[in-house]
């Protein structure tokens, strides 16, 4: 496994999730201020006029690739557009499945993604940077919030970097998710339909059931005891959100999807504890209007295939989600 805090590291730390209190609280008050729950709600109006062409342009093909044509389509282009920067849709995946393989071995997985990507590093390097941000967006914000001394100097880029990397594959991960259960599950999705308010309790179960990050990893600064196990300092614990997710001493029938569940708050998908995803409230939004906005215009929603799962180390994502779409 790597280790960023050691020689070779393919990359300097994030700024925000690899430190620790009190260094990480005065970092994440100061992001919360640029994303707080009024400006990620002033972001609705937009995120809901590319819903809406989307869903359109799903429903008149019929059968659609519900990866493709709904969750690509829309969050590549909202995202990156709040964040406020300009980069093509292949080139976010790509350098998203790098970041994902990254975090897991070092194994064939990772050489093949870092062999695909190497012709775009220089350009990955540079995209992220001040000059290339685009007005508006809260990657600007961010520079400026460095400039007013709210940030540590020189860590603004490595900032957007950290949202860039974790603000769009998770996120289409869980949407596409959601799609692929309700399809499953044509009960569920007609109780959604009659409370488009369970939009939300939708989205969070397929969250707990497929954790687009399935694991993540921290390393013991002393010796330590978790578990009955101790530990030595330095060590690489690895934390397994996914099986957390399916525990059953914490949830009844944990292989079964259902939107009655009391999920939000409890699932693991989003952490837990002083580095619990900063950005989900923006995950949220996105995947409530682009479901809603489906939701909206469909009687059913049915499996017209079987779905392939992405291979990535560290990420569970669809590849391909074959689905047909019956007009309401």
């Amino acid at each position: 496994m790597s280790d960023i805090r050691k020689p070779g590291a393919w990359r300097a730390r994030s700024p925000i999730s690899e430190v620790d209190p009190p260094e990480h609280g005065g970092v994440r008050a100061a992001l919360q201020r640029i994303l707080s729950p009024l400006v990620v709600k002033s972001w609705r109006e937009r995120f809901a006029a590319r819903a809406e062409q989307v869903a359109d342009d799903a429903l008149a093909r019929g059968e659609i690739d519900g990866v493709a044509d709904i969750t690509e389509s829309f969050v590549l282009s909202v995202f990156p557009e709040v964040l406020g920067v300009s980069v093509p849709p292949e080139r976010i995946k790509q350098t998203g499945e790098l970041n994902f393989n990254q975090l897991g071995p070092n194994n064939a997985r990772l050489a093949a993604a870092m062999e695909r990507t190497s012709p775009i590093m220089d350009w990955y390097a540079q995209v992220l940077q001040r000059e290339h941000m685009l007005p508006g967006g809260f990657g600007e914000k961010i520079y400026l919030a460095e400039d007013a001394g709210e940030l540590a100097a020189g860590t603004a880029p490595l900032h957007v970097r950290s949202f860039f990397r974790a603000g769009v594959d998770t996120t289409m991960a869980g949407i596409g998710s959601t799609l692929m259960y309700l399809s499953r599950h044509p009960d569920q999705l007609d109780a959604v339909k009659a409370d488009p308010g369970k939009i939300k309790s939708a989205f969070e179960e397929a969250l707990r059931l497929e954790a687009p990050a399935q694991v993540m990893f921290r390393v013991t600064t002393r010796d330590v005891e978790l578990g009955g196990v101790r530990l030595r300092a330095d060590t690489k614990v690895g934390y397994h959100m996914g099986a957390a997710n399916r525990d059953p001493r914490q949830w009844d029938d944990p292989d079964r999807f259902d939107i009655r569940r009391q999920t939000i708050g409890v699932h693991r998908s989003f952490g837990v504890g002083a580095h619990v995803c900063i950005g989900q409230m923006i995950a949220r939004a996105e995947a409530e209007t682009i479901l809603g906005a489906l939701l909206r215009r469909v009687k059913a929603i049915e499996p017209a295939g079987t779905p392939r799962w992405r291979p990535v180390n560290t990420l569970r994502t669809l590849d391909t989600l074959p689905l047909r779409l019956v007009p309401a």
